[in-house]
């Protein structure tokens, strides 16, 4: 097998992951399977400024909060703040700690000084305002589409005032309450004034689409599209919050299936822009169904980037990261027979691989799927290598 595919790209470059495609995607996915490693990361990095120097791409979004992305993307386009404080509030999941994306926020806005508005490079976070723990109150994201529409459109079109959003918002601790993640008679997504809320949020929203064509020129497009992502977050997060009081079976399948499809509508936002690099975990880019365990259940959804891929055809791209050793996780060399192991036994530490090539290389020949001793890092689903345009393979992530 590996006579078969070592003429692939030793490099990890552009021109390697653009060859494998038969067009220019507008949004070009590079998967992970495990997070917090810097040496994925400034991968990630390289191949983003090679697509912005040679395919014209001008967007990067990440698997980070939607709205705290707005902040780095205010620094990056105008240098609004400082880089200590766009590490510090501008990312969610602890990224911001990241040298890594530390370099990355600090390469866009050098990159960006002095060029004009129309060349200069965008930032998205794409994930919701939503952490492992729970969920972010709605308020934000309601009061700011609420304050756009109520300065641009007649009050008497406004479904409700201010004070009667602050009032059913009420205090952000019920929405915020981490025991409500696992025990659904914590959370207040269900309640009389939370489905009020929703109600609220459908209809601010509308009104913000009817009247989309004097929005756009009284403001501007990118004011307009905030607003969008405003209602898009408002009613993503009220959904997320009415499964967390769930009690049902499938409470679970659907805060995971929430939580992709919120990431879906982002990103197709980000596309409607132009070309972009998406980077974040591979179970949230790929194309087959995503599967994890959770309390003993076994949950299958659909992840953001197979509805995205439904949507764009062709326009989607998805290039999964595959990897040998993190060795201080305890993720040591991979067995012969899984299709990481057949990889390690290549003689570079880095390729870009064609999937299919690979898949056909392999034949009848069935990799046993990797076991990872730890819960942090997901080894490739052998079955679902045609499921990829390509395959990133790094060889050993040292300790960051």
């Amino acid at each position: 097998m590996a006579t078969d595919i070592t003429d692939t790209a030793h490099a990890v470059e552009a021109a390697a992951v653009m060859k494998l495609l038969p067009a220019r995607p507008r949004l070009l996915a590079l998967g992970e399977p495990t997070h917090g490693e810097d040496t994925l990361l400034d991968l990630r990095n390289e191949l983003f400024r090679q697509l912005v120097e040679q395919e014209g791409y001008g967007t990067i979004a990440i698997e980070s909060d939607c709205l705290r992305g707005l902040v780095v993307d205010e620094y990056v386009t105008s240098g609004t703040g400082t880089l200590d404080e766009v590490m510090e509030h501008g990312f969610s999941h602890g990224w911001g700690t990241s040298a890594a994306n530390r370099e990355l926020v600090r390469w866009m806005r050098a990159y960006n000084d002095g060029r004009p508005a129309s060349e200069r490079l965008r930032f998205a976070g794409f994930d919701g305002p939503l952490e492992i723990t729970g969920a972010a109150s709605p308020r934000q994201a309601l009061t700011a589409l609420h304050n756009y529409l109520a300065a641009r459109v007649d009050a008497d079109l406004l479904p409700c005032t201010a004070d009667t959003l602050d009032r059913l918002l009420g205090a952000d601790g019920p929405w915020t309450e981490p025991a409500a993640m696992m025990d659904a008679s914590r959370s207040t997504g269900q309640s009389a004034e939370a489905r009020e809320l929703r109600l609220l949020a459908d209809d601010l929203v509308a009104l913000l689409d009817e009247h989309a064509p004097h929005l756009i020129t009284a403001t501007s497009r990118d004011e307009w599209d905030r607003a969008r992502l405003y209602g898009r977050t408002a009613t993503g997060l009220l959904r997320y919050h009415y499964w967390m009081a769930d009690t049902s079976p499938a409470r679970m399948t659907r805060l995971v299936g929430v939580r992709d499809q919120m990431m879906a509508h982002n990103l197709l936002a980000v596309a409607a822009r132009g070309p972009a690099l998406i980077h974040a975990h591979n179970s949230h880019l790929q194309r087959e169904k995503s599967t994890m365990r959770m309390g003993g259940m076994r949950l299958e959804w659909w992840s953001a980037g197979a509805l995205v891929s439904a949507r764009l055809g062709e326009g989607y791209a998805f290039v999964a990261t595959a990897l040998g050793t993190i060795r201080h996780q305890g993720v040591d060399t991979p067995p012969p027979d899984t299709v990481e192991g057949l990889l390690y036994a290549l003689p570079e530490d880095r390729y870009v691989i064609d999937a299919s090539r690979l898949a056909a290389a392999l034949g009848d020949t069935r990799p046993a799927p990797r076991v990872s001793p730890w819960f942090g890092y997901s080894p490739l689903d052998p079955a679902h290598l045609a499921d990829s345009d390509g395959i990133v393979f790094v060889k050993d992530v040292p300790r960051s």
